[in-house]
């Protein structure tokens, strides 16, 4: 599917005082782009391990007041087993070692590691299993705002307020190299490619440039917003990159020639704290500070479903994807687990999207994959929405301050986050039970085990964060686990 970039492509939006250069998609910091370029959708033909998510059709083709654009929908219509109403994370860890706010954490992608940058100017690894700090990684002369794994998990990039990106051999602690020194403020946001060969990065000179990871040298320069970047993303092929900015617009790049593809922005005009492209590629989801979170259809410019219930209006937070799996309860034995079905699982989880075969084909249990999108809330909690039918799944609590910082391991969909109390939490989920629409559930994060590294955490509650001081990156991974977990097709209905 291939798209032209018009001005007819672009909303009408109120404007801004603050934007220089955005009266049409046509024209990109005073110069008029190519009309003839193309956005296409990567991966537009769907590979033969694709499954789709299957979503409940009541809610999914009923028009909202959100603005959402649903009436391509009904084509797509397909009967789906009831999925589980609430999801079921509870706490299993805190992690105590910050000495200020935490800006950003990721689980790495063979799901080992974690690691949390703080603005006290360091960044911790973290077992995921048992919560042990593995190292501390000293280098960065002021606070660090950004941080993102390698594919292959052995490299971690990081952004700080010093102006500089820095790169880490996660075994050894030791940075790689010599600082990539080329924005000239702060750096917000940071994505490697699905590859590990580039990095991309955003920063408050409103800048975007792309990074040669082999030579540590700057491939590409793009003038890219009118305001600091506050997020950047590559999608699951690598050729096309996502920036957004508190100017209110959202981004697509070539990622091979540094064209702007397309512009994107709500009428509201709301800054953007960051960006992420969905699984598959073809969309890309993006927070706000006006307390939404939309997720956007950029080929066609259109926002087709917005996620309410969470407070954003002051610090930069970053949403992300997950999955999670119902089943065909009625073939299940009496008293059986999950974990007992499939005990090669991680946390003996079952692999969204497959099917348990018993013998001759009877007690045959499918598991249909559904997508769930979760972010931070100003209010100290972490609210988790189904993608299609935008209820909410489950909001978990325990953050003493604002949380600016989440992500979802894709081995086993487990979930940390982080926030102005210096904290980091991990959230463990146990078997999905099918509900019966009785609310959304909630988990007060008071059962967890308190882990404490080399220095008790102290919440900084003083707004020292900078605003934009999270983002959302979580380099696109290749590989099996990959392909197996999350690049599933993703029908929004």
């Amino acid at each position: 599917m291939s798209l032209s970039t018009t001005p007819a492509d672009t909303p009408d939006r109120r404007p801004s005082p603050k934007r220089k250069h955005s009266d049409s998609t046509s024209y990109h910091n005073g110069e008029q782009t190519d009309p003839g370029a193309k956005l296409q959708f990567a991966y537009d033909e769907p590979s033969d391990n694709d499954d789709t998510f299957h979503t409940p059709a009541s809610n999914a083709l009923s028009p909202n007041a959100n603005g959402d654009d649903n009436s391509s929908t009904s084509k797509r219509q397909k009967t789906s087993p009831t999925r589980p109403l609430t999801l079921n994370y509870t706490p299993h860890l805190t992690l105590h070692s910050h000495r200020r706010g935490i800006a950003s954490v990721k689980i790495s992608p063979n799901g080992h590691l974690i690691a949390s940058a703080s603005a006290d100017g360091t960044i911790k690894l973290w077992s995921s299993t048992t919560g042990a700090l593995q190292h501390t990684l000293e280098g960065h002369l002021a606070g660090v705002n950004t941080i993102t794994w390698s594919p292959d998990s052995l490299t971690l990039a990081s952004g700080s307020d010093d102006k500089t990106i820095r790169l880490w051999d996660v075994k050894s602690g030791k940075c790689l190299s010599t600082a990539l020194a080329s924005h000239h403020n702060y750096v917000y946001s940071l994505a490697f490619a699905p590859k590990g060969n580039m990095l991309v990065s955003g920063s408050y000179d409103e800048a975007v440039f792309l990074w040669d990871v082999r030579t540590a040298r700057l491939m590409r320069s793009l003038p890219a917003h009118s305001d600091p970047v506050s997020g950047v993303d590559f999608v699951r092929d690598g050729t096309l990159i996502a920036s957004c900015s508190s100017d209110g617009l959202i981004r697509i790049w070539d990622t091979g020639t540094g064209q702007c593809l397309k512009t994107l922005v709500h009428e509201d005009n709301a800054a953007v704290t960051s960006v992420k492209f969905s699984p598959n590629g073809r969309y890309v989801l993006a927070a706000t500070l006006d307390s939404c979170v939309r997720l956007w259809d950029y080929v066609e410019g259109r926002v087709v479903k917005t996620y309410l219930g969470h407070k954003n209006v002051r610090y930069s937070a970053n949403a992300c994807f997950g999955t999670y799996a119902a089943e065909d309860a009625t073939k299940r034995s009496e008293g059986q687990e999950l974990g007992e079905e499939r005990r090669d699982e991680p946390n003996g989880e079952p692999d969204s999207g497959a099917a348990t075969p018993n013998d001759e084909g009877e007690g045959t249990e499918k598991k249909h994959p559904y997508a769930f999108i979760t972010i931070g809330s100003e209010d100290g909690t972490i609210v988790l929405w189904d993608v299609s039918s935008k209820e909410m799944l489950q909001r978990l609590s325990g953050h003493s301050g604002a949380v600016l910082a989440v992500d979802v391991g894709m081995e086993d969909q487990t979930i940390v986050s982080g926030g102005l109390d210096g904290c980091v939490r991990v959230w463990r989920r146990g078997a999905v039970e099918m509900g019966d629409g009785d609310g959304v559930q909630e988990s007060n994060g008071n059962a967890d085990v308190a882990v404490k590294g080399e220095v008790e955490g102290v919440r900084n509650g003083n707004g020292e964060m900078p605003v934009l001081g999270a983002e959302s990156t979580g380099g696109a991974v290749g590989g099996d686990e990959m392909e197996h977990a999350m690049a599933m097709v993703l029908e929004v209905r």
